[in-house]
């Protein structure tokens, strides 16, 4: 029983440094933490499965196993899918911008990323060619 209120207070402390203390915790400290306690509770679920309590053992363990899992695929909501289609949301990401930018937004982070890496200044033309497919995209030309 003394093993599920550490679990339960701990758990507890987690939510509430995700919350409160974003700041502070940035997403992969927060990750970090997550497993670690995870790896803490299975330790504690191993420890009561010998001494004896198989039911409170297999349940910290797979409480634990939970905790470590979810440290390694990341904290929910660290990204967020985009809702549009899959070639407009790589077409952002090429030119880095947002959902929300304006065609003049768009054209300068063409302008500037073309500039780096256009072939008659040291680019590769594949990576120009990149940038053009993803401002046409983006631009629905």
């Amino acid at each position: 029983m003394l093993y599920i209120l550490i679990g339960v207070v701990l758990f507890g402390l987690l939510v509430w440094a995700g919350r409160r203390a974003r700041p502070l915790l940035q997403k992969r400290e927060l990750r970090i933490l997550t497993a670690v306690i995870g790896a803490m509770v299975m330790a504690g679920g191993a420890f009561t499965a010998l001494r004896g309590g198989y039911v409170m053992g297999a349940i910290l363990a797979s409480l634990g196993a939970g905790l470590v899992f979810t440290g390694r695929g990341g904290v929910a909501g660290a990204t967020t899918p985009s809702r549009d289609d899959p070639a407009v949301a790589d077409a952002r990401e090429i030119l880095g911008v947002g959902e929300g930018a304006s065609r003049e937004e768009i054209q300068a982070a063409y302008g500037r990323l073309i500039r780096a890496v256009h072939p008659d200044v040291g680019g590769t033309s594949g990576l120009a060619a990149r940038l053009n497919a993803a401002r046409d995209t983006l631009l629905k030309k």
